[in-house]
């Protein structure tokens, strides 16, 4: 019989955000924590803090938001839960993205507007200065050098330690690194769907995080037969292993699987301690394709 596993972030090791913020690489997204279409507030909302609050307890010590989701309100529910701030815990969040409504999202990456939503970001988040900040997507119609500008000055006057991307290519990220360091990159992947393989190839090579945003794909993995064999070997679900997967897949790998209820949430740290062998991590790479 397979071991149970115990929701314990810490069992998935470690990795060090631009020298010197070290996480449990098992992370936590907040973005769920919100309304339907990422808009509003959630439905129970001290619910959503207590789901934040048992991430910390189970370990977590890397959580991801943005500006965008709710708007706001996402950021205001993490300082509820969470202010002040445990020893060691790293907020990360975003900004670049503006929401006209539900489901929509419009780039803004104009100097004078990510200059404003970081300042934002700090107020609801209270702090003084944002461990990492993520530009949430290159804005094609702004100079590229004009918003990786305005992140360094943040970066200079103290408004944020360490600068990130998000949806970017090897091309873009070395053009961004010309500019100022880029220590994490947050792009869509998951072991269905892997656009992006040559990204985590190159974080890998050069120590950058790579943060895999909808980790899961639960809607496509639950189908595939190999994922259900492998799960069933582990006495595991097949979200946990397709977490586990992410896990072996790069030691930069730095997933933040979301969720709004607490069962889910441990059953998605769990996934920390879930060690697949070799063979199982070549076969899944294999058999479960876009």
């Amino acid at each position: 019989m397979a071991p149970t596993l115990t929701p314990d972030a810490s069992a998935a090791g470690t990795f060090t955000l631009g020298g010197d913020l070290t996480v449990h690489r098992m992370g936590y997204g907040a973005m769920r924590l919100t309304g339907k279409g990422v808009w509003g507030p959630p439905a129970d909302r001290e619910e959503a803090r207590r789901v934040l609050r048992r991430a910390v307890e189970l370990g977590v010590d890397f959580i991801d938001t943005a500006d965008s989701y709710g708007p706001d309100v996402n950021e205001e529910i993490i300082a509820e839960a969470l202010h002040p701030y445990p020893e060691g815990l790293v907020i990360a969040t975003k900004g670049g993205l503006e929401r006209p409504g539900p489901g929509q999202w419009t780039p803004n990456g104009r100097p004078e507007h990510l200059r404003q939503v970081c300042e934002g970001s700090l107020r609801r988040l209270k702090m003084e200065s944002i461990d990492l900040y993520q530009l949430h997507r290159i804005d094609p119609e702004v100079p590229f050098a004009d918003q990786v500008g305005v992140l360094q000055e943040l970066h200079d006057e103290g408004k944020i330690r360490h600068v990130g991307l998000s949806e970017v290519g090897v091309d873009e990220i070395r053009r961004a690194r010309e500019h100022l360091p880029v220590v994490s990159v947050q792009n869509q992947y998951n072991l269905s769907q892997r656009q992006w393989d040559d990204v985590v190839d190159y974080c890998g090579e050069e120590g950058i995080a790579f943060i895999p945003w909808f980790p899961l794909a639960t809607g496509k993995l639950s189908s595939e037969k190999a994922l259900d064999e492998v799960a069933t070997r582990h006495g595991a679900t097949p979200s946990q292993v397709a977490l586990a997967w992410l896990l072996h897949r790069s030691p930069t790998m730095l997933p933040i699987p979301g969720t709004s209820q607490i069962a889910h949430l441990e059953e998605n740290v769990a996934a920390a301690g879930l060690q697949l062998t070799d063979d199982e991590v070549r076969t899944l790479a294999a058999t479960v394709t876009d």
